[in-house]
């Protein structure tokens, strides 16, 4: 299966595309579902079919299908509270009714991952292709980082190692003359973790890649800038970057010819942007239809670049200069970062990075957890870290 993940710029048109680009992999002949995650149906008004809490067919082919969150939150809510039953009668709780419990912020995005976890695996062969339209890019960003991160959270606060002990906990339970909820809290944390590892392989997946979408002009140029590094930080394949609402490059009037000629020059700079596959072929136009897409008819309208094959993976590649210079090289690909907005921190086994307002924890390979981190220079659009052997932990030569 195919997972095209779409976002740009706030007010960029993206749901629109995203619904065209469902539409086009359906009529041809590619089994297709479109989600989405917003509150209000834009998509099922570019689609011209209602969506909602259930899957619908919006066109041959083509399942569109908007998770309720309302609903998602009030039965996880409902289920926590009675797993922790006995911890709250302890502290004299008051429970929570379904009926006064409102969604809080980012529900409706994790109600989204879920949904691609379900297409993935309980529904997996019913498609072939899901197109996601998901949040502007910096909300985005953060949603397809937080699965790894609430993992490793997982993993520091509940060790699975220290589970050995479960056979201690009926006796300190009856010692101490309370309930013992431990159990039940590894447990959950057990099924979290299959959970977010199951979203988590949907995003990892070679099969997955992200589409850009924006305005040609100096705001759309800076965004695209943005979510390229953010994007390369985590390791996500950009595919390709659509220009929407492209003007002819020949208007009458001296308005329309002031905004073409700006938008010509964006394009310009995005076809010389790096971080985005096949050079001046991923950036796809299209054209302003002189009013919002409503229906199937508007949708084909529309020339949005089909989902085609996903692009190489992105590699972080080390090499190995020992011989030479008596350093590993760790090559990170971060286009469009800026030197002064850099920093690294080495914490463990781990390499903090951060770049601008994005930030990204990785473990280090093997090699490089017994090295030193000797520098780093940022070249070409590339990150690369020097990591010197630390002779207390490197193999000795014989």
């Amino acid at each position: 299966m195919r997972t095209l993940l779409i976002t740009g710029p706030g007010g960029s048109g993206r749901t629109t595309l995203a619904a065209a680009t469902a539409l086009h992999a359906a009529r041809h002949g590619t089994r297709t579902l479109v989600l989405s995650a917003d509150r209000t149906d834009t998509l099922g008004a570019a689609l011209g079919t209602g969506t909602g809490a259930a899957p619908v067919e919006a066109a041959p082919g083509l399942t569109a299908w908007r998770p309720d969150a309302a609903r998602r939150f009030r039965e996880d809510l409902t289920a926590f509270q009675e797993r922790a039953a006995s911890a709250l009668d302890l502290l004299g709780a008051s429970r929570l009714d379904p009926e006064e419990l409102t969604p809080l912020p980012g529900a409706e995005e994790l109600a989204l991952l879920r949904a691609l976890r379900d297409a993935a695996t309980a529904q997996a062969g019913t498609y072939d292709l899901v197109v996601v339209d998901l949040p502007p890019a910096p909300q985005a960003l953060a949603l397809l980082g937080l699965p790894p991160e609430l993992r490793r959270y997982l993993r520091r606060l509940l060790p699975p190692e220290r589970q050995a002990a479960r056979a201690l906990r009926p006796v300190l339970g009856r010692l101490a003359g309370v309930p013992m909820p431990a159990e039940r809290l590894y447990e959950t944390a057990a099924r979290w973790d299959v959970e977010l590892a199951a979203v988590e392989s949907v995003v990892e997946d070679r099969a997955t890649t992200v589409r850009l979408v924006a305005e040609p002009g100096p705001a759309g140029t800076d965004a695209v800038r943005t979510a390229l590094t953010g994007f390369a930080l985590r390791g996500l394949r950009v595919d390709g970057l659509v220009a929407n609402r492209v003007l002819p490059a020949s208007c009458d009037d001296t308005w329309s010819a002031a905004l073409a000629a700006q938008q010509s020059k964006a394009l310009q700079e995005w076809r010389d942007l790096p971080g985005i596959p096949g050079e001046r072929s991923g950036v796809h136009e299209v054209a302003h239809l002189g009013g919002d897409p409503r229906g199937a008819g508007d949708l084909t309208a529309l020339a949005v670049p089909g989902a085609g094959e996903a692009p190489s993976p992105v590699e972080w590649p080390l090499a190995d200069r020992l011989a030479d210079d008596g350093v590993l090289v760790w090559h990170i690909p971060l286009p469009g970062a800026v030197r002064e907005e850099l920093d690294l921190v080495r914490r463990g086994d781990e390499l903090v990075v951060t770049a601008g307002s994005f930030r990204r924890i990785v473990p280090l390979p093997s090699a490089l957890r017994r090295c030193a981190v000797d520098g780093a220079a940022l070249r070409e659009g590339e990150l690369r870290i020097r990591f010197a052997p630390d002779p207390g932990l490197w193999p000795r030569e014989r």
